[in-house]
């Protein structure tokens, strides 16, 4: 067998089970290398279904590979238009460019770059999927010849076997990053391991935040659909960045409403875990400052929220019929963080607490007093986040 022989038996075999996109890119274009094939960079770019990215890939240099991920937006820019990925996908056929004596103002700026850092020829050619998905690779030689024709036909000869062992890589990326969007990290990663099945549940410790947008309704009457849905966006935006920098889990979206958790794994955790949920609070409340900003300057009305948090134990699962399922976490502990954030307002504060959440975290809460709670025989303490500074509390 020869050198293209063995790459392609490699790709089909233990390149297919390896599971490892780093592993199988940097194989593929080292052997490339050692057969003759003058490579100084490959691009292996995949697309998948998802509503926040539409590609990832995997680009190799003799001396590093990594991988990265494409936004949908950034397929509206340069990056992408008039480049060769948007060729090939196009047209469906390869592209071989010389990057010698290119034109400014024609030729699209990834290959003046390469050019600039001593390219000499381009090429880009298909990788076609079984579910008839096309995708798209690139290489670009420094070799003073550029890329001769045996060089290009033993790169195609290689992209059916490198296909078979980047598809299944792509499916289980596409599926994982889809539980990801949905359910958050660690809900998805049970449901994508199958502990989680119809009528199973997971009991365990964990604060739960509650925060709802207020004045939606009136917006909603009020304003067009594309103004409330960029408010909703807007707002998510703010709560689910602040959660996650705070190790939290955004588990639902419940029209404006967001229930979040952060998980408490052992009894040592509970106050960190407590400490982190008002800290991401605050962050939620320093996020809304700016944007208020931003959409006072573009003449919008400033939004305005309330949080809940409350900590105990709680059970999340899978519930619904066999044909429809859907994950939440139920539990007395999620209803008192939602029904202490139906008391922010008329309280005065955007941000109440239970005393489990302020005795951890005693510097971050001011008492607010005794306060009937709905569904609680008696009155229990609650506790106002000490805004960050230049926050006001509002109401």
């Amino acid at each position: 067998m020869n050198a293209i022989d063995n790459l392609n038996t490699w790709m089909i075999t233990e390149g297919r089970r390896s599971g490892d996109p780093v592993h199988v890119v940097s194989h593929f274009c080292a052997s490339l290398v050692a057969a003759g094939v003058p490579l100084w960079r490959a691009n292996i770019g995949q697309r998948f279904a998802n509503p926040l990215l539409i590609a990832w890939g995997v680009v190799w240099k003799p001396d590093e590979t990594q991988v990265y991920d494409v936004t949908h937006e950034r397929m509206l820019t340069d990056g992408y238009v008039g480049s060769s990925f948007e060729y090939i996908l196009k047209h469906r056929k390869p592209l071989h460019k010389s990057l010698r004596n290119l034109d400014p103002e024609t030729d699209h700026l990834s290959y003046l770059e390469f050019a600039e850092l001593g390219g000499t020829d381009y090429y880009a050619t298909l990788l076609y999927y079984g579910d008839g998905s096309l995708h798209g690779c690139t290489f670009v030689t420094q070799a003073p010849k550029g890329f001769a024709p045996e060089h290009l036909e033993m790169i195609e000869a290689t992209l059916p076997a490198l296909s078979c062992a980047l598809e299944p890589m792509t499916m289980r990326k596409s599926s994982k990053s889809l539980l990801r969007t949905y359910l958050g990290d660690g809900p998805s990663e049970a449901v994508w391991n199958g502990t989680i099945k119809r009528g199973e549940r997971t009991t365990l410790d964990a604060v739960v935040m509650f925060s709802d947008l207020r004045g939606f309704t009136a917006l909603s009457d009020t304003g067009t659909e594309e103004e409330v849905f960029d408010a909703l966006n807007s707002y998510f935006d703010l709560v689910v960045q602040s959660v996650e920098e705070n190790g939290g889990d955004v588990l639902k979206f419940m029209g404006d409403g967001i229930l979040s958790i952060f998980p408490i794994p052992t009894q040592a955790d509970h106050a960190d875990r407590c400490r982190k949920a008002a800290q991401a609070a605050q962050g939620v409340l320093s996020g809304l400052v700016t944007l208020n900003q931003s959409r006072t300057a573009a003449d919008q009305p400033a939004l305005d929220l309330g949080i809940g948090i409350n900590a105990g134990q709680v059970s999340y699962g899978n519930i619904g019929s066999p044909a429809r399922l859907d994950f939440t976490v139920l539990g007395s502990a999620v209803n008192v963080a939602s029904r202490v954030e139906g008391l922010t307002k008329s309280l005065g504060h955007r941000v109440l607490a239970t005393d489990t959440i302020a005795d951890a975290a005693p510097d971050l809460f001011a008492a607010s007093g005794l306060h009937e709670v709905r569904g609680i025989a008696h009155p229990i303490a609650l506790f106002a986040l000490i805004a960050p500074p230049e926050t006001p509390q509002g109401s």
